[in-house]
């Protein structure tokens, strides 16, 4: 006969005897699981013993050495990732950068990814409307003086460079000649005359290279839209759309009516540290190395890319991994002089009369004492005279 089924306070009692052998997550977690689930007895004594089992199981052993663990699961790895690039197909196409060259971009703390990229979710009213959703994607997407023109032509007599403007893209982006005109006149590009087809701007110069700098310059001028997002795709995921750019500009798109704050995301790490802060560069470089090891079909346990993001941000700023950064910052003389530029290390410390505590593993291997971790960490003490006290008396 069938044991019966506990009741939900039965079983919120037996939980409650594990809570404090449990982190509160974990035990979170363990709660929310064994609410969607009929158990008695004893199969809720199996599953909180396994589960107790299975976290000891995880928990670090005394003087184990994490840095190691952590840099070989994830160096490992890494030699089987592919050096390849992202396309989202469509009209507009966009590249994002995958495998390992992102995850170098990543560990270095790169000030401008290769393709920086954002994924820009909408608040309810906008993300199931295709009209609203398109209205904040062209407020997004960055638009220059370039982007309306069909071409340039240099009138080196007259010392005049001409846009001809395309009557497409000025429709599209619902703009007139006033207005760029205006543009280009807070831009101090002189504008000598214009009509519904064309511009003329003057150069103070009659030069070939003086008209190609003011052509260049008349171009690069910004018409609406956000700084620094180059490209805007909009694509419908399951009952919403969401809106992917290249290009990013955290700060501004946010500012954007209709965005969702909350769940709009950039690749850009540093620029996540800028406008939301140190912690949020964190979980951003956690959740970026985990999705390039997922994405090449590769498992680190999360604890080993945690301890990385740790190091990278302890000081309060992203920090790249290398003789620039948490390498570079080591105490141990010998640790910095065996990861780069050895003689420089060892001649700065020998001028300056740096010592070596010694306390670390890299400097403990060089000289050959043992290392103090797991059983290396351990001394064994013992009394002198005390073994021969206990023979006389036996």
């Amino acid at each position: 006969m069938a044991s019966k089924a506990l009741t939900r306070k039965s079983i919120d009692k037996e939980v409650q005897s594990v809570k404090a052998m449990l982190p509160p997550s974990i035990f979170q977690s363990l709660i929310d699981e064994l609410e969607d689930i009929s158990v008695n007895k004893g199969q809720l004594k199996k599953i909180l013993k396994e589960v107790i089992r299975k976290f000891d199981y995880s928990l670090v052993e005394p003087g184990e050495a994490v840095g190691v663990m952590a840099a070989q699961s994830m160096g490992e790895p890494s030699t089987q990732m592919t050096m390849r690039t992202f396309h989202y197909a469509g009209a507009a196409e966009m590249q994002v950068t995958l495998g390992l060259p992102r995850m170098i971009e990543l560990v270095d703390a790169r000030k401008i990814p290769s393709t920086p990229t954002m994924t820009i979710y909408l608040d309810k009213d906008y993300a199931g409307n295709r009209k609203k959703a398109k209205k904040v994607a062209s407020e997004i997407e960055n638009v220059k003086v370039g982007d309306l023109v069909d071409n340039m032509e240099i009138d080196l007599v007259d010392s005049i460079v001409r846009l001809v403007l395309n009557k497409y893209e000025l429709k599209k982006s619902k703009a007139s000649p006033e207005v760029i005109v205006e543009k280009l006149n807070k831009s101090k590009i002189k504008v000598k005359e214009w009509d519904a087809k064309s511009i003329s701007i003057v150069s103070k110069k009659s030069s070939i290279k003086e008209l190609r700098k003011l052509s260049n310059k008349a171009r690069d001028v910004h018409f609406r839209g956000i700084k620094g997002i180059i490209r805007v795709v909009m694509r419908r995921e399951g009952e919403e759309y969401i809106i992917h750019t290249e290009g990013s500009n955290l700060k501004e798109v946010l500012k954007i009516k209709g965005v969702d704050i909350s769940k709009t995301k950039t690749n850009h790490v540093l620029e996540i540290e800028s406008v939301l802060g140190i912690e949020a560069a964190r979980n951003a470089i956690i959740n970026e190395t985990l999705g390039v090891l997922d994405e090449q079909g590769l498992t680190v346990d999360v604890r080993h890319l945690m301890l990385l993001s740790d190091m990278m941000t302890v000081n309060g700023t992203v920090t790249s991994i290398g003789r620039h950064g948490v390498s570079g910052q080591k105490a141990s003389v010998l640790a910095r002089a065996a990861f780069e530029i050895t003689v420089d290390h060892l001649l700065t410390a020998g001028i300056c009369g740096d010592t070596d505590d010694l306390s670390g593993i890299v400097e403990n291997v060089i000289v050959g004492r043992p290392v103090k971790i797991g059983t290396g960490m351990v001394g064994l003490v013992m009394k002198k005279g005390e073994g021969k006290k206990k023979e006389r008396s036996e």
